[in-house]
């Protein structure tokens, strides 16, 4: 179920009401409102929050993260505004998902390129997310239900944890062709290397898609998520990931995942979340002023 978004979300700290340099987010967003027609600005970016448990629930996980899109949105707000002049940030509401209904939010949610389009997924997570899903799809199931669903998309996965998957969900990525790169190849080498794969399989693709697990983090940095990792990405690496993709000329979109609030200790998990969401459209190179 689709909810307009909240403007009561959008509070915070006020340093000027004139002086644009001390703004804050919560001084520049608009509101949009997907049920109704838009014509949003050429440079523009827009949060859509996916409030659900269900998939949690049903992979007998740890719930609480359907009250991520309020945290996140809540904290991005007290953030200071360093975007380009003429750039235009919506917040577009979320996507609820009601009476168990997972199946349908999903669809809510998803968007297609097109037919012919090649889309390239790049996920950095602990988890290959391949799970089986005869018994109905969960969230650990979503790339194998995307993989079978559509033989134009490839996907790449940094931060794969060897103790957070069977050797059976390593099996399947070799049988879907998935790409990764290891957690301790990233932070064991140069990031370069990771770049370098990154460039080659963004060249295979029409467009690419970020999608980032906040559970890649070390727990220690990221607590607030269903399934902690003790050996988790540094958060500077994961900033240096983030930044490197987005700024691709073929990237299209960036989801955030995973961040669970209820477990959360003094809200660092979500304010990191924030904060990457902010590095991202900071980098991303559709927003940039153009030459």
């Amino acid at each position: 179920m689709y909810q307009p978004p909240d403007a009561g979300r959008w509070t915070g700290r006020i340093d000027s009401v004139s002086d644009e340099r001390a703004f804050r987010l919560h001084q520049r967003i608009r509101l949009l409102d997907l049920s109704q027609p838009f014509a949003p600005a050429e440079r523009a970016a827009a949060f859509i929050g996916f409030a659900c448990d269900e998939g949690v629930r049903r992979n007998q996980g740890r719930q609480g993260a359907k009250e991520a899109p309020a945290a996140v949105k809540a904290a991005l707000a007290r953030l200071p505004w360093h975007l380009p002049e003429g750039v235009v940030v919506y917040d577009a509401g979320d996507v609820v998902c009601v009476d168990e209904r997972l199946e349908q939010s999903q669809t809510e949610l998803g968007k297609a390129l097109g037919t012919d389009a090649r889309l390239g997924i790049l996920n950095i997570d602990a988890h290959f997310d391949l799970r089986p899903y005869d018994d109905g799809p969960t969230s650990g199931t979503m790339f194998r239900q995307i993989l079978d669903q559509d033989d134009q998309v490839s996907y790449f996965c940094l931060g794969i944890q060897r103790l957070g998957n069977t050797a059976a969900l390593f099996a399947d990525a070799e049988t879907y062709r998935c790409r990764y790169m290891l957690e301790d190849e990233l932070t064991a080498g140069p990031i370069e290397a990771a770049y370098e794969q990154i460039e080659k399989f963004a060249a295979d693709h029409d467009a690419v898609m970020l999608t980032f697990c906040m559970d890649a983090i070390s727990a220690a940095a990221a607590p607030g998520v269903s399934a902690p990792s003790p050996f988790g990405l540094a958060p500077s690496l994961a900033r240096a990931l983030i930044r490197r993709i987005v700024s691709h000329p073929k990237t299209i979109s960036v989801d955030l995942c995973e961040v669970n609030p209820l477990l959360d200790e003094g809200g660092k998990t979500v304010a990191l979340a924030a904060a990457f969401c902010m590095e991202a459209l900071l980098h991303f190179q559709r927003l940039q002023p153009r030459r």
